[in-house]
């Protein structure tokens, strides 16, 4: 019976892979004429995957060496002039034993065999569940906004002239909304689950386990939620001022009819 370890730290910002791979000396990933979305590294006894939405995952290394690996990244986007910043953090433990029932077991899964594809996989979905914890995060700030826009609204019946911020929060909030969708792929199998029937089984339970499908489900409804709220509030604030508007031209118009009447003939 062999016991692996993977752990996944999320980063608020997303990684170029093939500067990943030409700072660390790895080969390029391979051209699938898609975007690369992942570059796997060896890293002692274990590896490390990096995946293009902003998180590592590392399968067999010790806190230590995880460190490390991070500070060198931290010093390759340094050189850059961008910081990189780890937010939420994963992990699960899968247990390789060949008479086991393959299958998530108090929060382990096991398997009869670790395989490359399997342990790609695995990582994938362990670094998924940490991006979702990030997006969950931002989310749940972008909510707590809204209420206060919406706060405002029902104790002063009104909003603020200015609906610029109210534009910035809302294209935040479409852009929150495209980049979950756009990074996660919580709804596509990985291509290699259709080569091992028993992995398609086990990235079923793996996203179970983790709640992905629910709680991608949760960020989908608060961002729209979000997203609806704030045009609401932004129809008031474009509907106060057009009122201004017409309340101005009506009293540009009797300010006219009354120099007309005073104006000497």
């Amino acid at each position: 019976m062999i016991e692996h370890e993977f752990h996944a730290v999320a980063f608020a910002e997303n990684f170029s892979l093939k500067e990943m791979s030409t700072a660390f000396g790895e080969p390029a990933p391979a051209a699938t004429g898609r975007p690369i979305q992942e570059l796997q590294r060896p890293l002692g006894d274990g590896e490390a995957f990096y995946f293009s939405f902003g998180v590592i995952v590392f399968r067999d290394v010790a806190p230590p060496a995880r460190e490390a690996e991070i500070a060198a990244v931290q010093r390759i986007r340094a050189a850059a002039r961008l910081k990189l910043s780890p937010v939420a953090t994963e992990s699960l433990r899968v247990r390789e034993a060949a008479e086991g029932a393959v299958g998530m077991s108090h929060g382990v899964l096991v398997v009869d065999q670790l395989t490359p594809g399997r342990t790609g996989i695995v990582a994938l979905t362990v670094g998924q569940s940490a991006a979702v914890e990030y997006y969950e995060r931002i989310v749940d700030s972008m909510f707590e906004r809204t209420a206060e826009w919406v706060d405002r609204l029902e104790r002063t019946g009104t909003v603020a002239m200015s609906v610029r911020p109210l534009h910035r929060f809302i294209g935040e909030a479409i852009g929150a909304r495209s980049e979950v969708i756009a990074v996660l792929h919580l709804l596509d199998k990985p291509d290699a689950t259709w080569d091992d029937p028993a992995m398609d089984a086990i990235y079923d339970d793996l996203r179970d386990e983790f709640d992905l499908v629910d709680r991608y489900d949760a960020l989908e409804h608060k961002l729209r939620s979000v997203q609806e709220s704030l045009e609401l509030v932004l129809d008031v604030a474009r509907d106060r001022r057009l009122v201004l508007l017409e309340v101005s031209i009506v009293a540009l118009i009797v300010l006219e009819i009354v120099l007309s009447l005073v104006r000497p003939h």
